[in-house]
């Protein structure tokens, strides 16, 4: 198993470098491990790894990995870390704290590297001794969370990232598809997220701090989508009304103008930050 590990940690690698490699096409015909990271559809990650299976998790921005086990789960994966020991790994991946930030993970199988996204919160039931009070959640391509029965944007932009296709969904996103990315964005206070979707600007931790102040952020009141899907547009305002918690200040909720743009027809729609950034501080 280590060789595998030691072997994925430079797909991790070449994962988050994608000028060297796209990472998801890799293979290596000399050996047993497939170097391609699959974005497999929820129903066939289900029967691959039915209940009780062992496998390990690895999370894409650090590195670690640890050892877990599905106990249940039929809409997305429950799972519990195997050991003590993994529980502390995943601990640290989290920084020390419990949360329920979606994170960009590779499940390792077998000869199988399946893109996949995990929260960190512990919750519901636990049956394994592992210092772990509950299980997490582990979402594939296509799962859905157990209350709403929908697919969760936030654990979709991770196993994306995970898959290295993160990038081409963010090109081909509209307007209004933009803004739910921001909306994850400042709810994970994901900052390579945000950087990801904004124009660029002479502050670029400006936008960042403002938002690292803000959770349970939500847009609402927007004008119903143009059926003509902005062809011929390079600049699109779309009003809204935001509220969210603010750490210092409390509940807040105001009214904005977003504005989106892109310089070329061809190029990626990207969020104004200067004007953002000046309607949110």
């Amino acid at each position: 198993m280590m060789w595998k590990i030691t072997s994925l940690m430079l797909i991790v690698f070449l994962l988050l470098s994608p000028s060297i490699v796209k990472a998801e096409q890799w293979e290596d015909e000399n050996t047993p491990l497939s170097y391609r990271i699959e974005l497999l559809p929820w129903e066939e990650v289900d029967e691959l790894l039915p209940r009780k299976t062992k496998f390990t998790i690895i999370d894409v921005e650090t590195g670690l990995h640890f050892n877990v086990q599905r106990r249940a789960g039929n809409k997305h994966a429950d799972v519990q870390p195997l050991t003590t020991k993994d529980t502390k790994i995943m601990k640290k991946i989290y920084g020390g704290e419990w949360s329920w930030k979606r994170r960009a993970i590779i499940v390792l199988a077998d000869d199988k590297m399946i893109a996949a996204s995990m929260n960190g919160m512990p919750h519901g039931a636990g049956a394994l001794q592992n210092g772990f009070p509950g299980h997490f959640c582990v979402h594939f391509f296509g799962s859905s969370t157990h209350r709403s029965k929908k697919e969760d944007l936030g654990h979709k932009l991770m196993m994306l990232k995970s898959a290295g296709k993160l990038d081409n969904y963010i090109h081909q996103v509209d307007p209004y598809e933009l803004l739910d990315v921001f909306a994850v964005a400042v709810n994970q206070g994901d900052s390579s997220l945000l950087q990801m979707i904004t124009t660029d600007t002479a502050c670029k931790s400006c936008l960042n701090k403002v938002t690292k102040t803000m959770s349970y952020f939500l847009i609402t009141d927007t004008p119903e989508k143009p059926k003509d899907n902005f062809n011929g547009l390079l600049l699109v305002q779309i009003p809204a009304t935001i509220s969210y918690i603010d750490k210092m200040e409390g509940n807040r909720k105001r009214n904005i103008q977003f504005i989106i743009r892109r310089d070329f027809l061809t190029n990626r729609w990207l969020l104004e930050q200067d004007a953002l950034y000046d309607s949110l501080k």
